[in-house]
């Protein structure tokens, strides 16, 4: 498998993440001729994994005042989350936070939990939290104590990364989800939480189809405006905002956008796994495209000469037997007002505009009647068959 560079970084900070420092909650010396020392003993010396746990459940529950309780709560976390008990692992560090509001740890496992059970809801609320309690200990102040340093800085590091990891979080749960609105909502929390991220930008794409599965058109070419902006815009993108913007009646976007479609689409090259018929294909498809609405556009601006340069572009291009004869209508169209001088009939103007018209007319089309009637009236006016 074909690792990407965001592949690498993404399985690095999960790498890292995943590897905390110390236990926040150590276990103290322990008093086996009591039975809460008894218990804790045979908790440290069982091997089976289901039988241990079942002790420090054992153990918290006759036990929750004891000093121990916290080090056992700690124990039980992990554990659940391995044996894939997700709430009751969410249950746990709920409990642990209430001791020690700055345990990154605990925290970091109950977003893991909540990515486990691929809620969303639930790993925006842990993002956010691990994040704040993240970002607190990575600015606490140094200890005093040259012995404390080191535990210190190990915490330190590790609630960056677990910061850096909240971030992947949102980003590859928003990924996997097929709700756009829940999308948006996890794609949102991480540009709030920083958005100089490396992963918002690899979600614009993400962000651009999701305003247009809600069709909301308007945030959706937003997302292009700012991808425009950056250099970042892809083809789709571009033709998206070029025909909302021509239904607009944007003009001067409508032809910019235009242009950087087809002058994008003429230079790149076939994407990885796409064969060259099918690239070939939609490049035909998306110049066309672009080029018939910056011919609209310039037919509507009355610059019928640019606007008939265009649509002579656009005609090889249209396979769509509909937009050959909206073309065809307009090339008509252009032609006859180019060649329609009062003094100075342009007569090749005049006949193209016939020959266009007719072709047009062959067509069927919401052009067909206009295009009949157009041939009627420039027979009648110049008298040519």
């Amino acid at each position: 498998m074909k690792m990407t560079k965001a592949w690498l970084a993404a399985t690095l900070v999960l790498g890292m993440a995943t590897v905390a420092p110390a236990q926040r909650h150590k276990l103290g010396e322990v008093n086996a001729e009591t039975p809460e020392g008894k218990l804790l003993q045979e908790i440290g010396q069982e091997a089976d994994e289901a039988k241990k746990l079942a002790k420090l459940e054992e153990f918290t529950g006759k036990h929750p005042k004891h000093e121990a309780a916290a080090w056992a709560l700690s124990q039980m976390q992990p554990a659940y989350l391995k044996a894939n008990q997700l709430d009751k692992a969410l249950e746990i560090g709920e409990k642990l936070l209430a001791l020690d509001p700055e345990d990154v740890e605990t925290a970091h496992q109950n977003l893991k939990a909540s990515e486990a059970k691929k809620d969303p809801d639930l790993v925006k609320k842990w993002a956010i939290q691990t994040s704040e309690i993240a970002r607190k200990v990575a600015v606490s102040k140094k200890p005093e104590d040259e012995d404390e340093v080191a535990e210190w800085q190990r915490r330190v590091d590790f609630s960056k990364q677990v910061d850096t990891y909240t971030e992947y979080s949102l980003y590859a749960t928003s990924l996997a989800l097929a709700d756009p609105a829940k999308k948006l909502d996890l794609m949102d929390t991480l540009a709030q939480r920083n958005a100089k991220s490396q992963y918002v930008g690899q979600l614009e794409n993400h962000r651009f189809v999701s305003y247009l599965q809600l069709k909301d058109f308007a945030k959706a070419v937003s997302v292009v405006d700012q991808a425009v902006a950056a250099n970042t815009a892809n083809e789709d993108m571009l033709l998206v905002a070029t025909d909302y913007y021509f239904n607009q009646k944007n003009a001067d976007k409508t032809l910019d956008y235009s242009a950087k479609l087809v002058a994008m689409m003429g230079a790149k090259p076939a994407p990885q796994g796409v064969s060259a018929e099918e690239w070939e294909k939609k490049k035909r498809r998306s110049i066309g495209a672009g080029l018939f609405l910056q011919g609209m556009t310039l037919n509507g601006q009355g610059k019928f000469a640019q606007g008939d340069k265009v649509f002579r572009e656009v005609l090889p291009l249209m396979d769509d037997e509909q937009y050959k004869a909206a073309t065809l209508f307009q090339l008509g169209l252009a032609n006859y007002r180019l060649g329609d001088i009062k003094k100075a009939p342009d007569t090749p103007r005049i006949l193209d505009a016939l020959r266009f018209f007719q072709q047009c007319a062959a067509i069927k089309s919401p052009n067909q009647g206009p295009a009949q009637k157009n041939i009627a009236a420039i027979k009648a006016q110049y008298r040519v068959q």
